[in-house]
């Protein structure tokens, strides 16, 4: 039994050798990378941060500038978009646990009859009170997404509205009557998947209705404040919890965005303002089963097909990168997106967190791509 022990630690200490010489050549070439990424005329900045307890591996850069030339930090927080959507569902589950709901709940048991009636009207059937709240969470409830480009009136969809009306701050309750106004459903709840926003601003209400608080506030004292995520909060709703610089500029291909009211059409779906390093925390707290319990845990977890190579679970999506492409390693990684290029993820295989922005609209793949290539190289640690 000596000799046994004796001989793990004497592995254990050359794997950890083996990789503390390594570090230098793979921060390297992620160095590298993101370099490359900068050098495209549509990147103006970018974020990286990875850490794997295992290896006992830490690293977080920030790269570019700001319109008046000055350089970003890693101090600037960054917009995580649809990142959000992990933070709403996790609240959602925090509630579950708290005996305040259950993902089987009709939605109309929490919100007002005037906003479920025509809610979700198809071929002239209402199915507004067969909604749940796993529907909600899973995209499976046919909802209309009010980003969507193409209205059924003819009308410009929210996304326009916000690139044209940058001053107009809008409320959730707003973004529900816009959705039912101006778009279709898709199909009855529970038949098929479409990723939408509107059950996000609808599961937000939900929130509020059952936390008894509003989503920011729900936000920073039940995940914020426990986590100690002292540079993260929730774009026009509330500041973060220590002094933080401004938040990094983000981009509509050659358009700073960042800095519009309109991006309040967010909300619980993707409005989130934080670092690499707090989210780190916030997923690995969320794996952890420190947010939830183990039950609900999994429950989220219940995956169902989105496109080639990603499933979606409950506000979390799994990518399997060989399904992306045959050259890539049978990994999968767990966490969530977003439209401006936006990662947080846990690729279990190789005990890895990853989270980063190229804060562009426009490079949401790239992302994916440029994750995918940034986990191949910590293989080396």
């Amino acid at each position: 039994m000596k000799k046994s022990s004796i001989l793990l630690i004497c592995v254990l200490s050359a794997s950890l050798l083996f990789a503390q010489k390594n570090e230098p050549k793979v921060i390297k070439r992620i160095d590298q990378l993101i370099e490359k990424e900068l050098r495209k005329s549509t990147i103006h900045n970018a974020y990286l941060s990875v850490y794997s307890p295992s290896k006992n591996f830490e690293w977080h850069t920030a790269k570019g500038e700001f319109k008046d030339g000055s350089e970003v930090t890693l101090e600037n927080p960054f917009y995580t978009a649809s990142i959000g959507k992990t933070f709403t569902a996790t609240a959602i589950g925090m509630l579950v646990d708290q005996g305040e709901l259950g993902f089987e709940d009709p939605i109309s048991k929490y919100l007002p009859q005037e906003m479920i009636e025509g809610l979700h009207v198809l071929n002239g059937t209402d199915y507004g009170d067969e909604i749940l709240i796993r529907h909600l969470l899973q995209h499976t409830s046919g909802l209309p997404d009010y980003f969507g480009r193409e209205t059924a009136d003819g009308s410009p969809g929210v996304l326009d509205l916000v690139l044209a009306e940058p001053d107009h701050f809008w409320e959730p309750e707003e973004l529900i009557t816009y959705a039912k106004d101006h778009y279709k459903p898709f199909f009855p709840p529970g038949t098929d998947y479409e990723y939408t926003d509107t059950e996000y601003v609808l599961l937000g209400l939900i929130v509020e209705k059952a936390g008894g608080k509003p989503l920011h506030e729900f936000f920073q004292m039940l995940i914020f404040e426990p986590l100690a995520m002292n540079h993260t909060y929730l774009n026009r709703r509330s500041a973060a919890l220590n002094p933080t610089p401004k938040m990094a500029e983000m981009y509509a291909d050659e358009y700073e965005v960042s800095s519009f009211t309109s991006l309040s059409a967010d909300w619980a779906g993707g409005a989130i303002v934080s670092t690499g390093k707090d989210l780190i925390t916030f997923l690995m707290a969320l794996r952890n089963e420190q947010l939830v319990s183990a039950a609900t845990w999994k429950a989220m977890q219940q995956w169902t097909d989105e496109t080639k190579g990603m499933d979606y679970g409950f506000g979390l999506r799994k990518i399997s990168f060989r399904e992306l492409s045959a050259a890539l390693p049978r990994w999968q990684a767990i966490g969530h997106s977003g439209l401006n290029g936006t990662s947080m993820y846990y690729c279990p295989e190789l005990d890895i967190y990853i989270a980063g922005t190229l804060n562009q609209l426009s490079a949401s793949k790239e992302a994916v791509v440029l994750m995918a290539k940034v986990l191949m190289m910590c293989k080396k640690l």
